[in-house]
């Protein structure tokens, strides 16, 4: 007995794949090679990131509808008063800090009130027995050395310097440079955290630039005055004519008997000179719009320091 057939015997149909000529019956002819690739592309984006493309659309949607407003140039620009509105409301809300304010606060920590205490062979009734000489100084070496002027603390029987933090100190002259009405002292006690004063060059000092000078005008203090540098290389005679001081630095910041000594300050917190006379043509005794100071450079070498 035959076995029937698996397959039929009928002609079979061969499979074969579609071909351009089928798919051209189907579909309409497709553009040249270049641009069909780059319709594929741009299709094969926009499925991926399609939500990407409608925020696209979305900007451009947005930006061609706010044209007509870029074009009005007087539509965005401000005018003066909105911008001194603006200038004082925000001043108002963080006042500037003062140059000035910042340098004293750079040295205060750091000038001290010099008193040199005279004895009398005849004491004055209504003064006691001693006299004293008020000044000024400021601490160059942390551990406690002070520059001050030499007519401050000369002849004095005792030495007291009180500090910014209230500390009062016995002090010891330990050096003199009277060419310069300069003297150093060294403080007994100190703070426990008594910080050096920072000095500069006057190199590059011109007349012009802003100072301050920070001491004990009369007693009362530490008191601060701002001004500006008004010459260099000057020369200053005592009213006696028993001093002849030279290579000094003219400022115009308010300065009384008691500055002598103290420092004079840039507005970056750098001493450059120590405040050391005042013109004074008159007996009054007060501040004329003319002081003197001597470069630091001059009194750093007074307290053996190395130059700048």
């Amino acid at each position: 007995m035959k076995r029937a057939p698996l397959y039929s015997r009928s002609s079979q149909r061969t499979m074969r794949l579609p071909t351009p000529a089928d798919d051209a019956e189907l579909e309409p002819e497709d553009p040249p090679g270049p641009l069909r690739r780059g319709a594929g592309r741009v299709r094969g984006w926009l499925s991926t990131y399609e939500r990407a493309a409608w925020a696209i659309g979305a900007v451009a949607l947005a930006l061609l509808a706010g044209w007509p407003a870029w074009t009005r140039h007087d539509a965005r620009v401000p005018t003066f008063e909105q911008i001194d509105t603006a200038m004082r409301e925000s001043i108002a809300k963080e006042p500037l800090q003062s140059a000035a304010a910042n340098a004293y606060e750079a040295v205060i920590g750091s000038v001290v009130r010099v008193v040199g205490e005279h004895a009398l062979d005849k004491p004055d009734p209504k003064e006691g027995q001693d006299r004293r000489s008020v000044g000024s100084g400021v601490v160059i070496v942390d551990k406690g050395l002070i520059l001050t002027n030499l007519h401050v603390v000369q002849g004095a029987t005792r030495i007291k310097v009180t500090y910014s933090t209230g500390l009062e100190s016995e002090a010891t002259l330990v050096n003199v440079q009277p060419e310069n009405d300069l003297a150093v002292l060294q403080a007994a006690d100190r703070p426990d955290e008594l910080e050096a004063a920072t000095m500069r060059s006057t190199g590059g000092l011109r007349p012009g630039d802003e100072v301050i000078a920070v001491g004990f005008p009369f007693g009362i203090g530490p008191s601060t005055s701002q001004g500006v540098v008004s010459g260099l290389k000057r020369e200053f005679r005592s009213p006696e004519g028993k001093r002849v001081l030279t290579n000094l630095i003219q400022f115009d910041a308010a300065a009384n008997p008691g500055n002598s000594g103290g420092p004079l300050v840039t507005l970056d917190g750098h001493v450059v000179g120590i405040v050391t006379a005042i013109m004074n043509p008159t007996e009054a005794r007060t501040f004329i719009g003319i002081g003197f100071a001597v470069p630091i450079e001059n009194a750093a070498a007074a307290a053996g320091l190395p130059p700048f």
